[in-house]
């Protein structure tokens, strides 16, 4: 399994309940871009549409730009593919108010591209805060650690 793209904004700036897996619906040239590392989940987040779930705002480039459709978007939705009972369970804890869906990881799975995403809960600033203050005990602890065996 090869990583093509995280979000590292997710953790951050979202608390992940529940995480889950679901393949991209791609044309060719997009999977050829994926599979070069030309993706990005910066601002990307999933949404749900006719009862059928959608990767909005990820940006995917052209494999080649003269090999492309004219009419290419590289922010264009793409479909998320899960079961439906999966989808049934989204929808019912998406109606909760706060939460949303978060895209985490675009990663392969055998020949197949998937899309990892979770149930999130947006953070407040306070949140964020304490977050920073714990990394940053942690980070002096193990230098202090790492100082004394030496």
């Amino acid at each position: 399994m090869s990583i093509y793209a995280i979000n590292k904004r997710a953790t951050f700036d979202y608390e992940l309940l529940d995480k889950m897996e679901g393949g991209l619906a791609l044309a060719g040239f997009e999977v050829k871009a994926i599979k070069t590392g030309h993706i990005s989940l910066k601002g990307a987040f999933v949404t749900i549409k006719d009862n059928e779930l959608y990767l909005t705002n990820a940006h995917i480039p052209a494999y080649q730009q003269k090999n492309t459709p004219e009419s290419y978007d590289p922010y264009r939705s793409r479909k998320v593919l899960v079961h439906k009972r999966e989808l049934k369970s989204l929808i019912g804890k998406i109606k909760q108010k706060g939460l949303t869906l978060v895209p985490i990881k675009v990663y392969s799975k055998r020949r197949l591209i998937k899309l990892e995403f979770a149930v999130g809960k947006g953070k407040r600033m306070m949140d964020k805060r304490e977050d920073i203050k714990e990394r940053e005990a942690n980070i002096s602890i193990r230098r202090a650690l790492r100082g004394n065996k030496t």
